[in-house]
């Protein structure tokens, strides 16, 4: 059954898990999941924080507690959320001591609402670090222009960060330089480099579906055998980025202070045209030293009929750049592409957490105890 996810992880793929719930945690699933599915961490966002607790009465006892001590609907997500984050990185502490901190961590992103706003995201990320108070976190911080600043003074403080809705080439170059920033002030603050890990999670499905919404529109032969092409030679590239950067002279300097490189994650990889196979952007995408965070359909889909068969994304990088090259030659512009895909990013997690805050507080009003 966990063969193609064996085989996954022997070719340098770490497998996290995109979901968590209270549900997850108490049913010993997620610990299941580390052990059989070769499950090695997990990732958290908006939107599966908003199903997990509309889901269900698993945090009835928790709200109830919340509702009696009157605290407010944002403070009640902050202890919802943390609480879960908390307990997971707990069954994940040992993948974390086994892998010397590079596995074994579960993300947990700031207020989506404070995406372009640098100060109110520093002091977030801080507060979000300081309320988990486990090792193995990664605080997840977008990549919007307000979001780089961010990144850099986080990472400088000694802060783990998984770097969140990275659409373009440019803005992944971005963050690189953001990371590698924050690395040096950590230097210079004495701080030990060792233990300050990253990675940048760049989305993939998102970006075939708004392109091939496009090629659809123009209909020709020319345009629709471009489909299914645009977001594997995106994230290819960004691979080749990736090993530009952390082989250059600016990063040997970090990497002798014992620094980590900032790893690629593969983000948004549950196909969402039923058309393509469901392991693409899984098995397409196999290179050392990425991540892959799966929501779990895709990971049962990968565990039964994966073909995993070494390195897909060295040796492509010409052919993804003549791939882009096409589309764009169709006149689909790239840059409006990718920037309408953040845009919508941020948009959407927004939405997500105000659907949070509405089904929390009526949550809280329903087990608020009845006054005497």
């Amino acid at each position: 059954m966990t063969d193609a996810l064996k085989r996954l992880s022997d070719e340098g793929v770490a497998i996290w898990l995109d979901d968590l719930s209270r549900q997850r945690i108490t049913s010993g699933n997620l610990a299941e999941l580390l052990d059989q599915s070769h499950v090695v961490g997990v990732t958290t966002n908006p939107s599966i924080f908003q199903k997990a607790i509309s889901e269900g009465h698993g945090y009835d006892q928790q709200l109830a507690d919340l509702a009696a001590r009157k605290v407010t609907v944002d403070e009640a997500i902050r202890m919802i959320t943390t609480a879960d984050v908390r307990d997971a990185a707990d069954i994940l502490r040992p993948v974390f001591d086994a892998t010397d901190g590079q596995d074994g961590r579960v993300s947990i992103e700031v207020d989506p609402r404070l995406a372009h706003e640098t100060t109110a995201t520093i002091a977030e990320a801080k507060q979000l670090a300081w309320l988990v108070d486990r090792p193995n976190t990664l605080i997840k911080i977008p990549a919007t222009q307000a979001g780089l600043p961010a990144i850099t003074e986080v990472i400088g403080l000694g802060i783990s960060v998984n770097v969140t809705l990275i659409f373009s080439l440019e803005r992944y170059r971005a963050v690189m330089d953001a990371y590698l920033a924050g690395l040096e002030k950590a230097r210079e603050r004495g701080l030990d480099l060792s233990k300050i890990h990253s990675v940048a999670s760049f989305f993939v499905s998102r970006v075939d579906s708004e392109i091939d919404k496009r090629l659809d529109g123009i209909g020709t032969d020319e345009a629709k055998a471009l489909k299914g092409k645009a977001a594997l030679a995106n994230a290819r590239l960004a691979y080749e980025a990736y090993e530009e950067v952390f082989s250059s002279e600016r990063w040997a300097a970090l990497d002798k202070a014992q620094a980590n490189k900032q790893r690629p994650l593969w983000a948004s990889t549950g196909v969402k045209d039923l058309a393509y196979k469901d392991t693409l952007y899984v098995v397409d995408l196999v290179a050392p030293g990425t991540v892959n965070t799966m929501p779990e359909a895709t990971l049962e889909a990968t565990a039964d009929h994966g073909e995993v068969t070494g390195d897909t994304v060295r040796g492509t990088y010409e052919q993804s750049r003549a791939e882009l090259a096409a589309v764009e030659k169709l006149g689909i512009g790239y840059d409006e592409v990718v920037q309408l895909l953040e845009d919508e990013g941020v948009e959407k997690f927004e939405a997500s957490w105000n659907d949070l805050l509405k089904s929390t507080e009526a949550e809280l009003k329903r087990l608020a105890p009845s006054e005497a």
